[in-house]
């Protein structure tokens, strides 16, 4: 048993965000029957990498999920997704504000026909506000919401993150929603709820302390590059063999035995060092120990020295790192899969980790408009017929 099975879910949504939350959803169980436009599909069928045609990030992104060819401006398509939220828990949408209602397909009208259906609506602003109608993508929800200033090397241009972390972060506030509601709902004898997640307000609540400093001191974070400010030593350090150690010896404790462990003991026993606001202050100092230390060393020796100190450290990994670590396989998140055609792919495994409904990945992702013809001929929700 799955902790969502018998769930039943509707994927408006294309792209990153809403498709996220809906393959987080079927992860744990649910039923979802992802909603695509004729001929093409989900444009992510095309994005980045191909093999046979197909994006590999489609078969992550859509695994465990039925596939449904529908024309959603034309009235028959409308009726069967009004056929489908009859009996639907949850719907998931991400396109521009207004459009749904434009179809006949908004909040109030499938309410009136579902009173415990959920909506969850992500949006680059969010349904309300001056900036409703705007479209939005990732990349401007995080510049809004204040991650873009701080990315990058001071004084250069800020930069991405290199992957689409506004809309996942999204994604899963929005399943964090979804959750939540569907527990008001089902404990509390509650109905359905919109779940209304804008991608700037998804960034900017992981700003952690940015308004409050800002308040309170007139405070603007900057870029620092690896280093985190306010909070010292924690850093990159240039190794004798090029790579990089991150080294996080912000702790009373830990910077004590990060500073015997490179020979400092002066700066380890500096009352002045002993507490993080007065480590902040002498910051270059510290930074300019730890970094003449690892100089001397290579990367392999710098990680073996402090794993001994107990001072948390680590390397840079690529993906080549990533698929042959074995924390990564022991933990199955590096986990073998079939691809719609059959072939095998390495794919991440599914976090997080429940220890009695552990979320599966049961099926490849579909095929576009596999499953139109079932849902059809259903007249509404189907029987799941897994594979």
């Amino acid at each position: 048993m799955q902790a969502l099975k018998g769930i039943k879910v509707i994927e408006l949504g294309q792209l990153i965000a809403g498709p996220f939350a809906g393959k987080t959803l079927a992860e744990f169980g649910a039923d979802v029957i992802k909603i695509e436009p004729p001929g093409a599909g989900d444009p992510l069928r095309k994005w980045r990498m191909l093999r046979d045609g197909t994006s590999v990030w489609w078969e992550v992104q859509s695994r465990n999920k039925r596939s449904v060819e529908l024309d959603l401006r034309l009235p028959e398509g409308q009726d069967v997704i009004r056929a489908l939220a009859r009996e639907a828990d949850v719907l998931i949408e991400n396109f521009k504000p207004g459009t749904l209602e434009g179809w006949g397909l908004g909040w109030d009208a499938l309410h009136a026909l579902n009173p415990r259906l959920i909506m969850l609506r992500i949006s680059g602003y969010g349904q309300t506000g001056p900036y409703r109608h705007k479209p939005g993508f990732g990349v401007l929800g995080e510049a809004m919401g204040g991650l873009r200033y701080l990315t990058g090397e001071p004084g250069r241009v800020p930069v991405r993150t290199g992957v689409s972390i506004g809309d996942t972060l999204s994604a899963l506030h929005g399943v964090m929603g979804v959750l939540t509601a569907l527990y008001h709902r089902d404990a509390h004898g509650g109905e359905g709820q919109v779940v209304d997640v804008a991608l700037y307000e998804s960034v900017f609540n992981v700003m952690e302390s940015l308004v409050p400093e800002y308040d309170a001191f007139g405070a603007v974070r900057e870029r620092s590059g690896s280093a985190l400010p306010g909070i010292a030593p924690t850093n990159a350090y240039l190794c004798a063999d090029g790579g990089y150690a991150l080294i996080a010896g912000n702790g009373d404790s830990i910077f004590r035995r990060l500073m015997a462990a490179i020979g400092r003991d002066d700066l380890g026993n500096d009352p002045d060092l002993a507490r993080n606001d007065g480590r902040v202050a002498r910051v270059a100092e510290i930074d300019a120990a730890i970094g003449a230390w690892t100089r001397r060393h290579p990367l392999d020796s710098v990680l073996q020295a402090l794993e001994r100190a107990s001072v948390p450290a680590g390397r840079i990994y690529s993906v080549a790192d990533i698929v042959a670590d074995p924390q990564y396989l022991a933990r199955d998140m590096i986990v073998e899969a079939r691809g719609a055609d059959g072939r095998p792919l390495k794919v991440p495994g599914v976090v997080p980790k429940l220890s009695g409904t552990p979320g599966t990945i049961r099926h490849a992702a579909p095929r576009l408009g596999e499953h139109t013809r079932e849902v059809i001929d259903a007249g509404g929700w189907p029987a799941r017929k897994e594979a």
